[in-house]
């Protein structure tokens, strides 16, 4: 990564330009600066995915936000920078209770887990549901929507970020580098398996996600952290436990789906972060100057939560 000069944006129809005062990262962001995972067509080709920060002019048409006012929310790109714009049904006004640091944290993670959650899953209340990488930025934030969905939120995380998932609301955490995740979730739900599972993580689960699954299970994959190929694998299992398989991302969804997903997300979910039952989880904040050393941080798994570029400081 290096500094640069870019042009400010110039907010479109339906836009706003935002000054951005803070970012964070995702791991979107790594694969994007190794060529990995290109910018969709259209969007900034400057890293990040997220922002939070003060409405500093207005698109034609724009009617729902003045100069000044406090937002954040989703990006395809740009959020490194010091100034976005976001069409004016995705930005969100930051809650009163949170600072710019804290709405920052919240878009890519909340936004992601609640569609896995809710609109691909249909997770229910009194289901149970295994979340992968419970202490990741969308983990984190996938505990706390299902128990604020009435469902049992079970995680996978080292024995270290335990305290913290626990603390988030989980039913039980597993150590996937000392135990079988199988095996605990079985013991747990009587050998029936849990309704829905969020995974990252793909090729290595994938055997152990199939048999953790109840009959009628769901398994969302949002990443393939570990690995995409599975060597072998037994299709009857789908059949006999009716089982259903799902893989999205979001950054490429059209911008009308991405406005649905947000406006029903901030439906949900903007009265429990103004009363403190859903909250963004933050393990460090770093000045945009270092941004080299804040991937390097991410990069090293010890993070819990999200980690934040404060912009233009």
């Amino acid at each position: 990564m290096e500094w640069g000069e870019w042009e400010t944006p110039v907010p479109g129809r339906s836009q706003v330009l935002v000054k951005v005062e803070a970012t964070a990262l995702n791991r979107a962001d790594i694969l994007q600066r190794k060529g990995l995972y290109p910018p969709p067509a259209g969007a900034s080709p400057i890293l990040g995915l997220e922002m939070a920060g003060k409405v500093a002019e207005l698109g034609e048409g724009v009617t729902k936000w003045k100069a000044g006012d406090a937002v954040f929310g989703l990006l395809p790109g740009g959020g490194y920078a010091e100034y976005v714009v976001i069409h004016e049904d995705m930005a969100l006004p930051i809650p009163s209770n949170l600072n710019t640091q804290q709405a920052a944290a919240l878009p890519e993670v909340f936004l992601t887990a609640f569609q896995a959650l809710n609109w691909l899953a249909g997770l229910k209340a009194g289901e149970t549901v295994l979340i992968h990488a419970g202490a990741s930025g969308v983990g984190t934030a996938a505990i706390q929507l299902a128990r604020a969905m009435g469902a049992i939120p079970y995680v996978t995380a080292s024995a270290a970020k335990h305290a913290l998932c626990l603390s988030l609301g989980a039913e039980m955490a597993i150590d996937y580098k000392k135990e079988s995740f199988q095996g605990r979730v079985l013991a747990a739900t009587q050998g029936h398996g849990v309704n829905v599972i969020i995974d990252f993580i793909a090729a290595p689960y994938f055997q152990q996600n199939i048999t953790s699954l109840a009959t009628d299970g769901r398994l969302v994959l949002l990443a393939t952290l570990g690995g995409s190929k599975v060597p072998e694998f037994d299709l009857r299992l789908l059949l006999s436990k009716r089982l259903s398989l799902m893989g999205s991302t979001l950054r490429s969804r059209s911008i009308d789906y991405q406005i649905g997903l947000t406006q029903a997300w901030a439906s949900f979910a903007l009265p429990l972060l103004q009363d403190g039952t859903l909250r963004p989880v933050i393990d460090r904040v770093f000045d945009w100057k270092d941004a080299a050393e804040a991937h390097a941080y991410m990069e090293s798994n010890q993070s819990q939560g999200k980690i934040v570029l404060e912009v233009g400081a």
